[in-house]
């Protein structure tokens, strides 16, 4: 299995990806192709132990306008344990083709995960510091099945991308709605490609802001108790198809955690079922 891994590392191609760990833009996955992503919010809420969130994504495009994708999610904190905490199961469809000056994309997700959950991939309702302090044996208790819809808006202006989120959950067993949204903006260093190969060339790195939070309720639509959090990001095109990401990303008020790191590389796997086939023969 190993062995066969490496053999698609080795061969595989990838386009840049956008420098979000939250925010969604309109660009969607190239048919045939199998992106694997692993991203990791790294915090510590005030009254708590500092964790580490993670995510193993597997991308597929299945037609120019349909990606799909499966989550696997997980986490560690400090003190207590390492455990396991669900899956998601997501997919996006894109009723315009081609670049319109607004692009929309319709989002779906399933989540089965519980209420250990420290991955922070999106942030809705009153979702605040308080819900990462109980201990993992206490939170994994907590069953969430959940839906979760999205509204994707993006447009590409001058190299500039600009990506707005609008989210809307809701808990298949009980409760309200919950709101919330996501917000991005990003450029190449450089636009144009460099005449010769290089590793640290200005289009091989992306900056940007990322912003995203809660908007409450059908309870209590707004932003009172509901947490928010803005930073820096930024990517890099490593050679050998690989993209690395990080950003720092700050509490913007008391009810949220004061500071989460997050970073991760993703790797996209070309024509993915091309390659079985030409194995074969």
């Amino acid at each position: 299995m190993l062995g066969l891994f490496v053999v698609f590392l080795a061969a595989g191609c990838k386009a840049q990806e956008r420098p979000y760990f939250v925010t969604y833009s309109h660009e969607m996955e190239e048919p045939g192709n199998l992106e694997i992503e692993f991203f990791n919010a790294v915090g510590k809420p005030p009254d708590g132990n500092r964790f580490v969130g993670s995510t193993l994504e597997f991308e597929y495009g299945a037609t120019a306008w349909w990606t799909s994708e499966l989550y696997l999610d997980g986490q560690t904190t400090q003190h207590d344990s390492t455990i396991f905490t669900g899956y998601r199961w997501e997919n996006r469809f894109r009723p315009l083709l081609g670049e319109h000056w607004i692009n929309p994309v319709l989002y779906l997700e399933f989540e089965n995960i519980n209420g250990g959950d420290k991955a922070l991939r999106e942030v809705v309702g009153h979702d605040g510091k308080n819900d990462l302090v109980d201990p993992n044996p206490k939170a994994r208790t907590e069953k969430k099945r959940e839906m979760e819809l999205k509204l994707i808006l993006g447009s590409n202006f001058r190299g500039w991308n600009i990506s707005e989120n609008i989210i809307a959950e809701k808990n298949l067993a009980n409760g309200p709605w919950e709101f919330g949204y996501a917000w991005a903006v990003s450029r190449p260093l450089k636009l144009a490609a460099s005449a010769h190969d290089c590793t640290f060339c200005g289009e091989k790195f992306q900056a940007g802001l990322e912003m995203y939070g809660g908007l409450g309720d059908g309870y209590s639509l707004g932003t009172h108790l509901t947490s928010h959090y803005a930073g820096p990001t930024i990517n890099w095109e490593a050679p050998q198809g690989l993209t690395f990401s990080f950003s720092p990303q700050f509490g913007l008020n008391d009810y949220s955690v004061p500071r989460l790191y997050r970073f991760g590389i993703a790797y996209e796997i070309g024509q993915l079922w091309g390659r079985f086939h030409r194995g074969a023969r």
